[in-house]
């Protein structure tokens, strides 16, 4: 892609409730654009991101053996008021009705909608265990939309649930669940903490936050720092495992507000790994057994001939929200790097020119096309510009590589960048694999 030809609106002036780094960063890279309050279009730099993280969720999720569908973001009220949720869930739902005056609801989130889904395809025990996901968008009436992305009112989430016969089987897969969750963070190079949460309005007796630390983050954090010793890699995934991985992470002291207890918190923690501090969120976790099952009659076969109610789960990630998670956690004194997973571009080639000389954009040029022919997906800054601006925007950009062509430039040597480190000179084959690898 030639930078003169991507839709990127750079911006200077900011709005002044443009409060944390995400929200800055976004709308000066022209990454997003407000539509209304807490609603936001997505430009082509920031759709491209979302997508990326997007696509490692699924993966991460199809490992486990969940299975992707899609429901639509208009849901009926009547099995929410099947349940009992309709009136329940207050004034964050947004509550509509269509021309026949039946009302509906944009869906702020699907435990019913699966419920149903399931109740009518399902009937028998042999059937079970099951793991449905979608990635869809979601609407809730934020009552103070603010933080950009990080707190708006339409967003973009993953939300799985899980059917099984009975508790156990249901907590082997809320760990599947737990397990999957902190390989996908640590493929965005994000340190989640899972911490015991309160299930509010989704209900249940068993939920985890995945919390990332963050001075902007609108959670208290309470925890032991002897959580970070606690190493994923160590777990196989089979069920014994996976177990004692969830119990290892739960035997550290690691709550957010709704569950901190002072007294608690200071009797089970040493003094000095005591962390108090704040978090954002980006995943949340929930067993709730029968809460949904048993009022809408999703009911199976048992092997002993009775019928029973499934157990379930629900499990959500913010997509659109990990975006300003990651500028949260990696963006720092004017300087942006994103991970290579979810990198808008692999590399971006700046060469110095101006229209009386333009050998290093012809070298540029050349470059470009070997890159793009392996598969690269690379950004050329072709636009005529003073090189020290250029610096300041790719350090904004956050793209990791950057292949600088100037004075410095050698017949088969360049300068090669890694964002946040000092420039080297080496061969472009060198460059290619450190790109590869």
């Amino acid at each position: 892609m030639l930078l003169s030809k991507l839709f990127i609106p750079l911006t200077k002036d900011l709005p002044s409730d443009a409060k944390i780094k995400s929200h800055q960063l976004m709308l000066r890279i022209g990454m997003i654009r407000q539509s209304a309050a807490g609603i936001y279009s997505w430009l082509p730099l920031g759709f491209k991101v979302m997508k990326k993280i997007e696509a490692v969720v699924r993966e991460e999720q199809n490992k486990i053996g969940a299975q992707e569908m899609l429901m639509p973001t208009i849901q009926s009220a009547d099995i929410w008021k099947e349940s009992g949720r309709y009136n329940d869930y207050g004034e964050e739902m947004l509550r509509i009705k269509d021309r026949q005056g039946r009302e509906m609801l944009y869906g702020p989130t699907n435990e019913e909608l699966i419920t149903d889904i399931f109740r009518s395809s399902v009937k028998s025990y042999k059937s079970l265990p099951q793991m449905l996901y979608h990635i869809q968008w979601k609407f809730r009436d934020e009552i103070r939309p603010r933080f950009g992305i990080m707190r708006c009112r339409e967003f973009y989430m993953k939300d799985a649930y899980s059917f099984d016969l009975d508790e156990q089987s249901a907590k082997q897969s809320y760990n599947k669940m737990f397990y999957s969750y902190l390989q996908t963070f640590k493929r965005l190079e994000l340190e989640a903490i899972p911490m015991a949460a309160d299930t509010g309005p989704i209900g249940g007796d068993l939920s985890h936050e995945f919390i990332i630390l963050a001075e902007t983050g609108e959670s208290n954090v309470y925890a032991d720092k002897n959580i970070f010793a606690i190493d994923p890699s160590n777990y196989k995934f089979d069920d014994q495992s996976l177990e004692k991985m969830r119990k290892d992470f739960s035997s550290c002291y690691a709550v957010t507000d709704e569950k901190f207890k002072k007294g608690e918190f200071e009797s089970n923690v040493k003094k000095d790994n005591q962390i108090m501090t704040k978090g954002i969120e980006v995943g949340h976790i929930f067993y709730f057994g029968d809460k949904y099952s048993k009022p809408l009659n999703c009911l199976v076969d048992h092997p002993d001939g009775k019928k029973v109610s499934v157990k379930m789960g629900s499990y959500g990630i913010g997509v659109s929200r990990l975006v300003g998670a990651i500028i949260e956690a990696k963006f720092n004194n004017d300087v942006m790097k994103w991970p290579r997973s979810v990198a808008p571009f692999d590399v971006v080639i700046i060469p110095s020119f101006n229209k009386n000389n333009l050998n290093n954009l012809e070298k540029a040029n050349k470059i470009y096309s070997e890159l793009t022919k392996i598969k690269l997906d690379v950004l050329l800054d072709d636009v005529e510009e003073n090189i020290s601006a250029k610096f300041k925007k790719h350090d904004l950009l956050g793209i990791p590589y950057q292949i600088i062509i100037g004075s410095k430039s050698e017949e088969n040597k360049f300068e090669f960048k890694e964002v946040g480190k000092d420039a080297r000179m080496i061969s472009l084959e060198e460059i290619i694999k450190i790109i590869k690898n």
